[in-house]
């Protein structure tokens, strides 16, 4: 080869090099979106609401000015047809490129009705069960239960999933007002390791309510609070101890307690404040848990990936109250690799959930 010929080939590899360094990567294609899976996904059960509209106590439902308001103390929230509409939610999860959903109910759940909640909670369940056999290849359904009653709840989780085939419990994170870490509830979670379905925590109406409720902070703080609350009660109980085999999921990528679990291992390990017979860190705890990408921040999804590994986070959308393509947006701009993003869309919920 001759010496022109060589400096030719020098000269254009290093501008080669020096454009690939100024030129961003190509971003690996994403995975195929026809195998989205929502495991956070809602709908009102209009016979409940029918039944709230005739009570004179909270929760309770009615009608000012042709918009239908579910009350909850000083919690109102409208109740728009679009809540109660499955052929608009098929609609947005085929446009959203979503293949299945795990269908819940939206609060308020069984624990607010008192004597009633378990007649309640066999109206909401059989009402997701429905929908789950009407769509057998769109929906699986997640129960909720009567918790003021532990041995109807029991027996409604059995039903609920030996019977009508649903793959998880719905679990709020307030039990009008009781936390589900108390020992009373302990039973629930040994049937659930048990029944081998996943327990999925939720915010109902924050027990931060009057704490939140100027600047309309109800479902932004008030939510967020409820969820990292209950979830920093659930292990420092020593709960993950006692059920190790526990699958736990916690929503909105687990409130504000990923951010701030540091904090929580200096107070117990150094500081030596807080329960001194937990087998791990709190910060372990919290990485063995799963958490949904409910979250319009890229950076915070970013964060998520780092903090709890791929294998443990899940897609979820909050759909009515978000719009799935928001978060669908929100992880397409977190950049991740496509593996990583197929573990968040679907193969992380087929594991979790059996499907």
């Amino acid at each position: 080869m001759s010496a022109t010929r060589r400096r030719f080939l020098t000269t254009t590899a290093a501008a080669s090099a020096v454009s690939a360094l100024r030129m961003p990567a190509a971003r690996p294609p994403a995975p195929p979106a026809a195998f989205r899976i929502d495991c956070q996904s809602h709908l009102f059960c209009p016979e409940v609401l029918d039944l709230m509209s005739r009570r004179q106590t909270d929760p309770r439902v009615y009608v000012k000015d042709g918009v239908r308001f579910l009350q909850m103390g000083d919690w109102l929230r409208k109740v728009p047809p679009l809540y109660t509409d499955v052929a608009a939610k098929l609609a947005t999860m085929d446009a959203a490129g979503i293949a299945q959903t795990a269908l819940s109910i939206n609060d308020p759940g069984p624990e607010w009705f008192g004597a009633d909640g378990p007649a309640v909670a066999r109206m909401l369940n059989d009402f997701v069960a429905g929908l789950v056999r009407q769509h057998p290849t769109r929906f699986f359904g997640l129960c909720v239960l009567p918790l003021q009653d532990i041995a109807a709840s029991l027996a409604e989780l059995d039903r609920c999933v030996r019977q009508l085939g649903m793959k998880g419990i719905l679990l709020y994170t307030n039990l009008a007002g009781r936390f589900p870490d108390e020992p009373e509830f302990r039973p629930v979670f040994a049937r659930a390791v048990e029944l081998n379905v996943p327990v999925l925590l939720h915010p109902a109406k924050p027990i931060t309510t009057d704490l939140v409720k100027a600047y309309e902070m109800t479902s932004t703080l008030g939510n967020m609070f409820d969820n990292t609350l209950a979830l920093t009660r659930l292990i420092l109980s020593g709960l993950l101890d006692e059920f190790p085999r526990l699958k736990l999921v916690c929503p909105h990528l687990g409130g504000t307690l990923p951010y701030i679990v540091g904090r929580l291992d200096h107070q117990i390990q150094v500081l030596k404040r807080g329960p001194q017979k937990l087998q791990r860190k709190p910060s372990e705890y919290v990485r063995s848990i799963y958490l949904d990408v409910v979250s319009p921040l890229p950076e915070a999804v970013r964060f998520a990936v780092d903090f709890s590994g791929p294998d443990r986070l899940l897609f979820s959308s909050d759909h009515p109250w978000v719009e799935p393509q928001l978060i669908i947006d929100t992880v397409g701009a977190a950049l991740l690799p496509a593996a990583v993003e197929e573990r968040i869309y679907f193969r992380n919920a087929r594991r979790l959930f059996g499907l």
